[in-house]
């Protein structure tokens, strides 16, 4: 993460030993400035090594240490390294780090050096100050004349290595960073490092901690945090638009009103006519609640329901929710997602709840089905527009139907808008 001071002998870097109670000193300061990463910084394990130039990590959560580094930097600049060392792991630089490469052809020490600078750009805009020192040689933004507040991804279209970079040489964060095997590494088989579920548990930790806090954290990590519990999803984007466009139709959400008479009541003497207004559109969602349906796909269908709510301008009085199995349940008034009783787990028939939601009164502009797709669909297409949203299951194989294992059901009809729930 800085640069190795280029006075420092070899052989005194070779007869160093590591001062661990300055290290974690460092830590636990790093800890009180930053107290929702404590989790993350607890779940480092260092390991000793004369190879590191300074401190660098892997993808299993080692922290690779130069004792040589720990001697001569400040307890309080090393707080920042710290700090610095963990964001890597905690954006999984290393994972979008290889899927860049992979995807623009980046090969080679060079640009993963590039990588490595892009995602010290992407944690340095907001990393110190507020109790971490900066250390000497960070690399943000600012000192490459790019904008604060962008990913990794963004920040390697806007530079390329040269003589400005110099400085930068001898920087090296580990595998990381940037997805490279360092000739330090240990490996999936070595000690002490965390599995995937672990780390993902580590994650979801310091997520909760960002968004129980709010205001503490900076904008990026608040972001950082949003994006670990809900990870963004062109599917999600696809049924939003589909939403809003239903919304938005000819018809959609048109009432007329006297409370504006119309301009053409000027071509009637004596008669007062009406104008069209525009309102927000009323939307009713139909969750499949059927046995056929995963915990973790009802718990999908209560998030999209908040990302319904948001489309239509947040109006949750414009929102209700029909849970229905076999049987429709009644349409509930959304005040939170997670409040909704999703009671069901029998057999499927959708038709109920079609039947549910427009009876209600007043009717909804936009019907949203949230299903595995094993269901009778209406013969008759329904007086409003209609988008629906089947579950993915991907190479998984399905059981249609536990009473007739050759039943395959009718695709959605062709008058639904049909998005595809990954």
């Amino acid at each position: 993460m800085t640069r190795r001071t280029p006075g420092e002998s070899t052989a005194a870097r070779a007869t160093a030993t590591l001062d661990r109670d300055k290290l974690f000193a460092a830590r636990l300061q790093a800890v009180r400035a930053r107290p929702y990463l404590a989790t993350a910084l607890f779940a480092l394990h260092v390991v000793e090594s004369r190879q590191v130039p300074t401190m660098a990590v892997d993808r299993y959560w080692r922290c690779y240490v130069s004792p040589g580094f720990v001697d001569r930097m400040p307890v309080e600049e090393l707080a920042g390294v710290w700090v610095h060392e963990v964001s890597h792991l905690l954006r999984d630089h290393h994972g979008r780090g290889d899927r860049v490469a992979r995807q623009r052809g980046l090969t080679g020490p060079g640009e993963r050096l590039r990588i490595n600078i892009a995602a010290d750009c992407e944690i340095n805009d907001d990393v110190f100050g507020d109790g971490l020192a900066r250390p000497e040689g960070a690399v943000d933004p600012q000192s490459l004349g790019l904008p604060e507040g962008e990913l990794m991804e963004d920040y390697l279209r806007q530079f390329r290595l040269g003589t400005h970079l110099e400085r930068a040489a001898w920087l090296d964060c580990g595998s990381g960073a940037d997805g490279l095997e360092r000739p330090w590494d240990l490996g999936p088989d070595g000690a002490h490092g965390l599995s995937e579920q672990e780390q993902d548990a580590v994650r979801f930790r310091v997520a909760q901690g960002i968004t129980g806090r709010p205001g503490d954290a900076p904008r990026g990590w608040r972001r950082w945090a949003e994006e670990a519990f809900h990870t963004p999803q062109p599917w999600r984007e696809l049924l939003g638009a589909a939403v809003r466009s239903a919304a938005t139709g000819p018809g959609a959400g048109e009432d007329h009103t006297y409370g504006r008479p119309s301009r053409r009541s000027a071509a009637v003497p004596g008669a007062v006519l009406p104008s069209l207004r525009r309102r927000p559109p009323r939307v009713s969602v139909i969750i499949d609640t059927s046995g056929s349906v995963s915990d973790a796909e009802l718990g999908s269908a209560l998030l999209e329901v908040s990302a319904i709510s948001r489309s239509v301008g947040g109006r949750r009085d414009l929102v209700t929710v029909v849970p229905c199995d076999a049987a429709a349940r009644i349409a509930h008034p959304l005040c939170r997602a997670e409040g909704i009783p999703l009671i069901g787990g029998g057999g499927t028939d959708l038709r109920t709840g079609f039947a549910a939601a427009l009876g209600a009164r007043p009717r909804p502009d936009v019907v949203v089905v949230l299903t595995d797709g094993q269901t009778p669909w209406p013969e008759r297409r329904p007086p409003c527009r209609t988008v629906v949203g089947v579950f993915s299951r991907g190479h998984r194989p399905r059981t249609w139907d536990e009473d007739d294992p050759d039943y395959v059901p009718d695709a959605p009809p062709d008058w639904a808008r049909v998005v595809d729930i990954g």
